[in-house]
């Protein structure tokens, strides 16, 4: 898909964050490969500055929250795309403390909102602008073992959701990526629940650019890099019951594996 875009997004300045590795660093690949000057964010500043000079981009490492401005400085003052692709996979039940939901709902949300704070007074100033949110499936339904990634990653597809529906008359493109398992760090980290529910189908980082690029090119709002997620939403509207009750099996069974 990145070799049919190529050069035509010549000097487009985008920024990913959380691009040190996994999906955010295939998207700042597939952006520059295209040909966009690309900001890479994250927290670790060598994987960032690895990423950068792989790709010909801009390493700017740091808070995905607190970096927005160094990133649109560091394009010369414009984003045209920005992925909000950081994130945090806290796994946990209501139980959870208090500062894994804090920090679940800053880095998933909050780190989104802030963003679009910055960006939409030059984007609904000259009429263009894109925001490409990485939700996950767990933001249309739910993750079993995981409620403050569960809730906060709906929490992301909510507000990406509010964005388009606001916004798209005046030029805002919105993409809310949603992929089931992608071989990550964070599907490792997701222990015995992401072993069963997301590895068997998991893809690579670069299936999920490519899904995205796709769903630029036809200007689509949801992106799946797994299309099988859509019948599951479709299911879980129809007999949200019936859903429930598979859902509950797979957590007793995940339960009685030793979670």
């Amino acid at each position: 898909m990145v070799d049919t875009l190529q050069g035509s997004l010549d000097g487009t300045r985008v920024v990913v964050t959380g691009a040190g590795g996994g999906i955010g660093a295939a998207l700042a690949r597939s952006f520059a490969a295209a040909g966009a000057r690309v900001v890479v964010n994250d927290l670790d500043a060598d994987k960032a500055a690895a990423v950068a000079a792989e790709c010909g981009g801009i390493p700017v490492p740091g808070d995905a929250s607190a970096t927005v401005t160094d990133a649109r400085d560091a394009l010369g003052g414009t984003v045209d795309v920005y992925c909000a692709n950081a994130g945090v996979g806290s796994e946990g039940s209501e139980a959870a403390p208090e500062e894994v939901w804090a920090n679940a709902w800053d880095v998933n949300v909050m780190a989104h909102v802030r963003a679009a704070h910055v960006l939409l007074p030059d984007w609904l100033a000259r009429g263009s602008g894109r925001f490409v949110s990485t939700v996950s499936a767990a933001g249309l339904l739910t993750m079993v073992g995981a409620a403050p990634y569960s809730v906060t990653k709906h929490g992301a597809f909510a507000f990406a959701e509010w964005l388009s529906l606001t916004y798209r008359h005046r030029g805002v493109k919105v993409h809310a990526i949603c992929p089931q398992g992608v071989r990550t760090d964070m599907l490792t980290a997701a222990g015995s629940a992401g072993e069963l529910l997301l590895a068997p189908t998991a893809v690579d980082p670069q299936d999920v650019a490519d899904a995205l690029f796709a769903g630029i090119a036809e200007d689509r709002f949801l992106i799946l890099p797994h299309p099988e997620v859509a019948e599951y939403v479709r299911a879980r509207a129809a007999e949200p019951d019936r859903w429930l009750d598979g859902m509950n099996r797979l957590h007793q069974k995940w339960e009685a594996n030793g979670a």
